[in-house]
């Protein structure tokens, strides 16, 4: 069929449709709601849509996988879902100008303690497009030392002021994804990445610092 899309065009790119409206519904510190009034297409003409954007900072996540091919996983109450769920080290894009890998070195650290001499890019995703332009970027840390808690110069409190870690070996993690066990998205994508990054000899990994688009 002419003009039939193949394989190789199946990658997602830019593409912004007309605003003919846009407002702020709500603002914080961590994310806002903004409410547009889009030009959409629509047979042979277009029409107007409203919908609403949760405007996010961003974060990184990081799946660090050690020697004996586990996974560290940590444990975090999490309000909104109301559950203790399973996590990958994470944080919020809050520092202006921070490079992603930068952040998420500091974040294996301050929540896990631990540092890592092999950083590679996993996975790149958005979280929920449908309403957020979220953009998470999750890395792979390998070679990992333990660092004495006395080194790290971080206090958790809140949420984060519990967390306990537990190592998981990576294909007992797969086995917990596809159970329904974990819920956490930069877990559950990271651990299936990496599952798919090993059984590929870990070659065709991004660069740490690789672009984003």
């Amino acid at each position: 069929m002419s003009g039939e899309l193949g394989v190789g065009d199946v990658r997602d790119r830019p593409e912004r449709w007309n605003v003919v409206e846009s407002s702020t519904a709500f603002q914080g510190p961590v994310f806002r709601v903004r409410r547009d009034r889009v030009e959409m297409p629509r047979g042979t003409g277009t029409e107007i849509v409203g919908r609403d954007v949760v405007e996010h900072i961003g974060a990184v996540g990081v799946l660090a996988l050690d020697d004996r091919d586990r996974v560290l996983t940590l444990r975090q109450y999490r309000h909104p879902v109301g559950r203790l769920l399973w996590e990958a080290p994470a944080g919020l894009r809050d520092v202006d100008g921070e490079p992603l890998h930068v952040l998420a070195q500091r974040e294996l650290l301050e929540e896990a303690g631990y540092r890592a001499e092999r950083w590679d890019t996993l996975v790149d995703v958005y979280t929920s497009p449908g309403i957020a332009d979220e953009r998470v970027r999750i890395f792979l840390a390998r070679g990992l030392t333990e660092v004495p808690a006395g080194e790290i110069d971080f206090e958790r409190v809140h949420e984060e002021a519990d967390m306990p870690v537990v190592w998981v070996p990576l294909d007992e993690a797969v086995r917990k994804v596809l159970a329904g066990e974990l819920h956490n998205m930069v877990a559950c994508m990271g651990v299936l990445a990496a599952r798919a990054a090993r059984d590929a000899g870990f070659r065709g990994l991004r660069a740490a610092d690789a672009p984003e688009d």
